[in-house]
Protein backbone atom coordinates (compact mmCIF):
# COMPACT_ATOMS: atom_id res chain seq x y z
CA UNK A 1 0.00 0.00 0.00
CA UNK A 2 1.32 3.30 -1.06
CA UNK A 3 0.22 6.81 -0.68
CA UNK A 4 1.18 10.30 -2.31
CA UNK A 5 0.80 13.44 -0.18
CA UNK A 6 -0.24 15.78 -3.71
CA UNK A 7 0.21 19.29 -1.81
CA UNK A 8 2.75 20.16 1.07
CA UNK A 9 5.49 22.30 2.09
CA UNK A 10 7.89 20.19 3.73
CA UNK A 11 10.94 21.63 1.42
CA UNK A 12 10.44 25.47 3.79
CA UNK A 13 12.93 25.87 6.36
CA UNK A 14 10.57 28.69 7.92
CA UNK A 15 7.93 25.58 8.79
CA UNK A 16 10.60 23.18 8.93
CA UNK A 17 13.75 24.98 10.58
CA UNK A 18 15.76 22.08 12.05
CA UNK A 19 12.84 19.15 11.12
CA UNK A 20 12.87 18.52 7.40
CA UNK A 21 14.70 15.65 6.97
CA UNK A 22 13.22 13.76 10.15
CA UNK A 23 9.92 14.76 8.48
CA UNK A 24 10.99 13.53 5.24
CA UNK A 25 12.06 10.06 6.37
CA UNK A 26 8.34 9.06 8.50
CA UNK A 27 7.15 10.22 5.48
CA UNK A 28 9.32 7.75 3.44
CA UNK A 29 8.91 4.78 6.47
CA UNK A 30 4.87 5.21 5.88
CA UNK A 31 5.18 4.53 2.38
CA UNK A 32 4.22 8.24 1.30
CA UNK A 33 5.58 9.77 -1.91
CA UNK A 34 5.12 13.73 -1.84
CA UNK A 35 4.92 16.80 -3.99
CA UNK A 36 6.21 19.90 -2.17
CA UNK A 37 4.71 23.35 -3.70
CA UNK A 38 6.05 26.34 -4.10
CA UNK A 39 4.04 29.63 -2.86
CA UNK A 40 6.70 32.05 -4.16
CA UNK A 41 9.67 32.59 -6.95
CA UNK A 42 12.53 31.71 -4.28
CA UNK A 43 10.26 28.90 -2.24
CA UNK A 44 9.48 27.45 -5.58
CA UNK A 45 13.36 27.25 -6.47
CA UNK A 46 13.63 25.92 -2.91
CA UNK A 47 11.45 23.24 -3.57
CA UNK A 48 13.09 22.12 -6.92
CA UNK A 49 16.57 22.07 -4.78
CA UNK A 50 14.72 20.12 -1.80
CA UNK A 51 13.17 17.20 -4.45
CA UNK A 52 16.42 17.29 -6.50
CA UNK A 53 18.22 14.09 -4.99
CA UNK A 54 15.21 13.05 -2.62
CA UNK A 55 13.35 9.54 -3.93
CA UNK A 56 9.41 9.19 -4.29
CA UNK A 57 9.54 13.48 -4.05
CA UNK A 58 8.77 16.17 -7.29
CA UNK A 59 8.50 20.03 -6.90
CA UNK A 60 5.05 21.97 -8.05
CA UNK A 61 6.05 25.69 -8.74
CA UNK A 62 4.78 28.90 -9.27
CA UNK A 63 3.41 32.23 -6.96
CA UNK A 64 0.62 31.90 -4.83
CA UNK A 65 -1.95 35.06 -4.91
CA UNK A 66 -0.96 36.54 -1.39
CA UNK A 67 2.39 36.60 -2.62
CA UNK A 68 1.75 37.58 -6.21
CA UNK A 69 2.22 41.07 -5.37
CA UNK A 70 6.12 40.32 -5.41
CA UNK A 71 6.34 39.50 -8.73
CA UNK A 72 6.00 35.64 -10.96
CA UNK A 73 8.06 36.54 -13.81
CA UNK A 74 11.39 34.00 -12.41
CA UNK A 75 9.01 31.27 -12.76
CA UNK A 76 9.00 31.38 -16.31
CA UNK A 77 12.62 31.88 -15.92
CA UNK A 78 12.86 28.77 -13.53
CA UNK A 79 10.73 26.25 -15.97
CA UNK A 80 12.92 27.46 -19.06
CA UNK A 81 15.80 25.60 -16.90
CA UNK A 82 13.22 22.94 -17.44
CA UNK A 83 14.21 21.22 -13.81
CA UNK A 84 13.76 17.54 -14.18
CA UNK A 85 11.63 17.02 -10.87
CA UNK A 86 8.63 19.39 -11.62
CA UNK A 87 5.74 18.09 -12.14
CA UNK A 88 3.26 20.87 -12.25
CA UNK A 89 2.53 24.50 -11.97
CA UNK A 90 0.73 26.09 -8.48
CA UNK A 91 0.16 26.99 -6.34
CA UNK A 92 -1.55 29.32 -8.04
CA UNK A 93 -5.04 31.68 -8.00
CA UNK A 94 -7.47 33.94 -6.35
CA UNK A 95 -7.81 34.54 -2.75
CA UNK A 96 -10.09 37.20 -1.85
CA UNK A 97 -10.81 35.99 1.67
CA UNK A 98 -7.70 38.20 2.45
CA UNK A 99 -6.96 40.19 -0.06
CA UNK A 100 -3.04 40.15 0.81
CA UNK A 101 -2.53 41.01 -2.96
CA UNK A 102 -4.08 43.46 -5.13
CA UNK A 103 -7.04 41.40 -6.98
CA UNK A 104 -5.97 43.00 -10.67
CA UNK A 105 -2.42 41.76 -9.73
CA UNK A 106 -3.50 38.02 -8.40
CA UNK A 107 -5.80 38.01 -12.23
CA UNK A 108 -2.37 39.19 -14.03
CA UNK A 109 -0.57 36.34 -11.73
CA UNK A 110 -2.88 33.31 -12.44
CA UNK A 111 -3.32 34.55 -16.20
CA UNK A 112 0.33 34.14 -16.84
CA UNK A 113 0.87 31.20 -14.94
CA UNK A 114 -1.69 29.32 -16.52
CA UNK A 115 -0.18 30.25 -20.08
CA UNK A 116 2.90 28.73 -18.53
CA UNK A 117 0.91 25.42 -17.70
CA UNK A 118 -0.07 25.20 -21.26
CA UNK A 119 3.04 25.96 -23.06
CA UNK A 120 4.85 23.29 -20.92
CA UNK A 121 2.50 21.22 -20.40
CA UNK A 122 2.11 20.68 -16.79
CA UNK A 123 -0.83 20.18 -14.68
CA UNK A 124 -2.13 22.99 -12.01
CA UNK A 125 -2.93 23.33 -8.53
CA UNK A 126 -5.03 25.96 -7.81
CA UNK A 127 -5.79 28.22 -4.42
CA UNK A 128 -9.04 29.50 -4.94
CA UNK A 129 -11.05 31.27 -1.77
CA UNK A 130 -14.15 33.35 -2.17
CA UNK A 131 -13.17 33.85 -5.63
CA UNK A 132 -14.99 31.37 -7.81
CA UNK A 133 -16.79 33.86 -10.23
CA UNK A 134 -13.55 35.19 -11.14
CA UNK A 135 -11.81 32.52 -11.30
CA UNK A 136 -14.12 30.31 -13.37
CA UNK A 137 -14.09 33.27 -16.15
CA UNK A 138 -10.32 33.20 -16.26
CA UNK A 139 -10.12 29.19 -16.12
CA UNK A 140 -12.32 28.71 -19.12
CA UNK A 141 -10.23 31.12 -21.31
CA UNK A 142 -7.76 28.45 -21.16
CA UNK A 143 -8.98 25.38 -22.80
CA UNK A 144 -7.05 22.18 -21.76
CA UNK A 145 -5.33 22.89 -18.55
CA UNK A 146 -5.96 19.78 -16.24
CA UNK A 147 -5.66 20.59 -12.70
CA UNK A 148 -6.95 20.26 -9.07
CA UNK A 149 -8.67 22.59 -6.94
CA UNK A 150 -6.41 22.30 -3.74
CA UNK A 151 -7.97 22.25 -0.02
CA UNK A 152 -11.25 21.91 -1.59
CA UNK A 153 -13.91 23.33 0.83
CA UNK A 154 -16.17 25.49 -0.88
CA UNK A 155 -20.31 24.50 -1.62
CA UNK A 156 -21.38 21.16 -3.48
CA UNK A 157 -22.47 24.07 -6.31
CA UNK A 158 -18.83 24.64 -7.10
CA UNK A 159 -17.94 20.79 -6.94
CA UNK A 160 -20.37 19.86 -10.08
CA UNK A 161 -18.77 22.85 -11.37
CA UNK A 162 -15.33 21.54 -10.95
CA UNK A 163 -16.70 18.03 -11.76
CA UNK A 164 -17.85 19.17 -15.39
CA UNK A 165 -14.65 20.56 -15.78
CA UNK A 166 -12.83 17.50 -15.08
CA UNK A 167 -10.75 18.85 -12.22
CA UNK A 168 -9.41 16.73 -9.25
CA UNK A 169 -10.78 17.68 -5.66
CA UNK A 170 -7.46 17.80 -3.07
CA UNK A 171 -8.70 16.49 0.70
CA UNK A 172 -6.88 17.20 3.71
CA UNK A 173 -7.08 17.51 7.38
CA UNK A 174 -9.75 19.90 7.12
CA UNK A 175 -12.26 17.52 5.71
CA UNK A 176 -11.55 15.48 9.13
CA UNK A 177 -12.30 17.58 11.89
CA UNK A 178 -15.11 20.38 9.88
CA UNK A 179 -18.04 20.76 12.37
CA UNK A 180 -19.75 22.73 9.12
CA UNK A 181 -22.41 19.94 8.69
CA UNK A 182 -22.52 21.29 5.19
CA UNK A 183 -19.17 20.88 4.26
CA UNK A 184 -19.47 17.12 5.92
CA UNK A 185 -21.91 16.32 2.88
CA UNK A 186 -19.40 18.16 0.68
CA UNK A 187 -16.97 15.85 1.37
CA UNK A 188 -19.60 12.58 0.96
CA UNK A 189 -20.09 13.54 -2.56
CA UNK A 190 -16.74 13.96 -3.79
CA UNK A 191 -16.32 10.58 -6.36
CA UNK A 192 -13.33 8.90 -5.28
CA UNK A 193 -11.97 8.82 -9.05
CA UNK A 194 -11.82 12.20 -8.43
CA UNK A 195 -10.22 12.66 -5.15
CA UNK A 196 -6.81 13.58 -3.98
CA UNK A 197 -5.20 13.56 -0.84
CA UNK A 198 -3.30 15.92 0.64
CA UNK A 199 -1.74 17.38 3.46
CA UNK A 200 -0.64 21.22 3.19
CA UNK A 201 2.27 20.36 5.83
CA UNK A 202 2.44 21.74 8.25
CA UNK A 203 -0.70 23.55 8.26
CA UNK A 204 -4.54 21.52 8.85
CA UNK A 205 -3.05 18.60 10.71
CA UNK A 206 -5.97 15.65 10.63
CA UNK A 207 -7.28 14.03 14.02
CA UNK A 208 -6.31 12.51 15.61
CA UNK A 209 -3.33 14.54 15.63
CA UNK A 210 -4.42 18.13 16.26
CA UNK A 211 -2.19 20.46 17.74
CA UNK A 212 0.82 18.57 16.28
CA UNK A 213 3.17 20.12 13.08
CA UNK A 214 1.47 18.29 10.22
CA UNK A 215 3.68 16.17 7.59
CA UNK A 216 3.34 14.01 4.64
CA UNK A 217 3.10 11.03 6.93
CA UNK A 218 0.00 11.88 8.20
CA UNK A 219 -1.93 11.66 5.17
CA UNK A 220 -2.65 8.52 5.69
CA UNK A 221 -5.38 9.47 8.33
CA UNK A 222 -7.03 11.61 5.79
CA UNK A 223 -7.36 8.40 3.55
CA UNK A 224 -8.66 6.13 6.86
CA UNK A 225 -10.98 9.24 7.34
CA UNK A 226 -12.50 8.60 4.12
CA UNK A 227 -12.49 5.48 3.68
CA UNK A 228 -14.62 4.85 7.02
CA UNK A 229 -17.09 7.60 5.99
CA UNK A 230 -17.58 5.71 2.61
CA UNK A 231 -17.39 2.32 4.08
CA UNK A 232 -14.49 1.21 1.70
CA UNK A 233 -11.28 -0.29 2.70
CA UNK A 234 -8.22 1.64 3.15
CA UNK A 235 -6.30 0.02 0.07
CA UNK A 236 -9.27 1.11 -1.94
CA UNK A 237 -8.46 4.84 -1.25
CA UNK A 238 -4.70 4.50 -1.16
CA UNK A 239 -5.03 2.61 -4.41
CA UNK A 240 -7.79 4.86 -6.33
CA UNK A 241 -6.07 8.18 -5.02
CA UNK A 242 -2.79 7.39 -6.14
CA UNK A 243 -3.57 6.22 -9.41
CA UNK A 244 -5.81 9.60 -9.68
CA UNK A 245 -2.31 11.70 -8.89
CA UNK A 246 -0.11 9.80 -10.98
CA UNK A 247 -2.98 10.33 -13.88
CA UNK A 248 -2.62 14.04 -13.39
CA UNK A 249 1.22 14.58 -12.03
CA UNK A 250 2.10 12.43 -15.07
CA UNK A 251 6.50 12.14 -13.42
CA UNK A 252 5.53 11.38 -10.07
Amino acid sequence: MNFIDTHCHIHDTQFFPDGREDAYQRAIDADVAMLCVGTSEADSREAVRFVADRDNAWAIVGVHPHDSKDGWQDIGKLLAEKPQKVVGIGEIGLDYFYDNSPRDTQVKALEQQLQWAMDYGLPVSFHVREAYEDFWSIFDNFTGVRGVLHSFTDTAATLESALRRGLYIGINGISTFTKDAAQQEMFRHIPLQKMLLETDAPFLTPKPFRGKVNEPAFVKQVAEFHAYERNVSLTEVADTTTANARDLFARS
